[in-house]
């Protein structure tokens, strides 16, 4: 059942994702070639994502990430000059990853430059993720803050149990599993640096 404090994602999800890839590709100069090389997602995939004919799972979305230099949450807004540093829970974007269930909701003012980002992820009872190791050069920190049940987190084959209040610190660039093994959700918090990523 969901929770009604929570609305459904704008039916225009992956409209959004797919102007802002083929932005972040064109100002990046790359071919569908290219970012399918740096990638290791298809061309085709990415010019259905691009065409806002599929929904693109996260670990889809974080491997296109990595090819561009960005990080996942920026795949789905682009900063603008003139954006609000202030953003209502109401106003905040959520989208699902349809293989795993998971909702992720973006925390931070959209649009806002700043060197953090705050995502909130609901994730369900069974959910496991898999990122591969990134290909980013230099790993984005991030840190994991457990507000609501339990969750296993692998690192590079290092796994940490995570209950209520943990937190846990990592790289981007390394292999990381999300499982939730208990009968029941669990939510965290995800705080990225985005200090050193221009976009």
């Amino acid at each position: 059942m969901k929770d009604p404090a929570y609305p459904p994602p704008p039916p225009d999800i992956n409209q959004r994702i797919a102007d802002r890839l083929r932005a972040l590709r064109g100002e990046r100069g790359l071919s569908l070639d290219v970012l399918a090389k740096k990638s290791d997602v298809s061309r085709s995939m990415i010019s259905l994502i691009e065409r806002g004919e599929t929904s693109p799972t996260a670990v889809v979305l974080d491997k296109l990430a990595c090819g561009l230099g960005v990080t996942l949450a920026s795949l789905f807004e682009a900063p603008r000059p003139d954006a609000s540093p202030l953003v209502r829970q109401a106003e905040q974007l959520q989208w699902t990853d349809p293989q795993s269930g998971y909702t992720r909701r973006n925390i931070s003012p959209p649009h806002f430059r700043s060197p953090l980002q705050i995502v909130q992820i609901d994730f369900p009872a069974g959910a496991t993720v898999t990122y591969e190791a990134g290909r980013r050069e230099v790993g984005i920190q991030q840190q994991v803050w457990m507000l609501a049940g339990c969750m296993e987190v692998i690192v590079d084959g290092n796994e940490h149990r995570l209950l209520a209040g943990d937190c846990l610190a990592m790289r981007e660039n390394q292999h990381i599993v999300y499982r939730n093994t208990s009968a029941l959700a669990a939510r965290y918090a995800v705080v990225v640096n985005t200090g050193f990523l221009t976009s």
